[in-house]
């Protein structure tokens, strides 16, 4: 979720973050690097970890970076990737569970509703 799309209703916002984490792939691009912490991971490093290399992993990279959710750096000859969106992610996951059991017939008692 970019800055600059904040303009867009909050729905069209949700569904291009969740596209960008439509695959296995992009998933497990996404997990190691919010697991490496803000300062990332080598591209090369992040191939190693979630077994995606190559022109996979560049494409995974541009469609999770365009939605916001990584951030790709030069440091010399190597590009430094890390997750930058730790807030968007939390704000998807409010997105799904904000009205949870809102047309319940019944109050929901199984689960936290945050």
């Amino acid at each position: 979720m970019k800055t600059e799309s904040q303009s867009l209703p909050p729905l069209t916002l949700a569904a291009a973050s969740f596209a960008a984490l439509g695959s296995e792939q992009r998933l497990s691009v996404l997990r190691s690097l919010v697991r490496a912490g803000p300062d990332g991971l080598s591209i090369g490093e992040l191939g190693e970890r979630t077994g995606v290399t190559g022109s996979t992993l560049t494409h995974h990279l541009k469609m999770l970076n365009a939605a916001g959710l990584v951030r790709q750096q030069r440091q010399g000859r190597s590009t430094i990737c890390a997750a930058v969106a730790y807030a968007e992610v939390q704000a998807l996951a409010h997105f799904l569970l904000t009205e949870c059991c809102a047309d319940a017939a019944a109050p929901c008692k199984d689960h936290d509703h945050g």
